[in-house]
């Protein structure tokens, strides 16, 4: 029973796609059913997730979010919301870092019990942007760009007063004294 086990896990694991996006992409997450079936019960899971929670619920043609994990709510949609020949897709909208993570696709069929169809393991790395607009949609900067450049500048500004004054000086003192030999 032990092999068994550990070699379904191992193909499940060798099955699994790995997708790696950038933080604030939209990323689909491919799934397909059975063509022709009467689908009953769409259930998509993160592993790792502290509750029993979903990251999507769909039972007969009606999406739940009373069941979904409060940090999917209103990023995840189906594909195809008529799931035309079984594609129950689903689209995770605007990633960040801590959806990174190993994601299931669950389908039951009227009549059958429910059935792990797909394992997606999804990467999301920071975009590395430093500028444009955070998750909350607020402005961010380059904050050391800028702290820099002023710098340069206010040094830049020094040199040049420091010159002016250095001529205005020099053109202002008096001639030498002839040397006595």
């Amino acid at each position: 029973m032990y092999r068994v086990t550990v070699l379904t896990l191992l193909m499940w694991t060798s099955n699994a796609e790995d997708i790696t996006v950038k933080s604030g992409d939209d990323v689909p997450l491919p799934c397909q059913g059975p063509r022709d079936a009467n689908i009953t019960l769409l259930e998509w899971n993160r592993s790792d997730l502290k509750t029993d929670d979903y990251v999507f619920f769909l039972r007969g043609d009606q999406p739940n979010e009373s069941f979904q994990d409060p940090s999917f709510r209103g990023r995840v949609q189906l594909m195809d919301p008529q799931i035309k020949n079984g594609d129950v897709s689903v689209i995770l909208k605007n990633v960040n870092t801590n959806d990174t993570g190993t994601y299931e696709c669950q389908v039951s069929v009227r009549g059958k019990e429910s059935e792990l169809i797909n394992t997606i393991n999804l990467k999301v790395e920071d975009s590395g942007q430093t500028s444009g607009r955070d998750e909350d949609g607020n402005m961010r900067g380059h904050v050391g760009l800028i702290v820099g450049l002023t710098g340069v500048i206010v040094a830049a500004a020094a040199v040049v007063f420091i010159l002016m004054i250095y001529r205005r000086e020099r053109n202002h003192l008096p001639p030498h004294p002839p040397s006595i030999c």
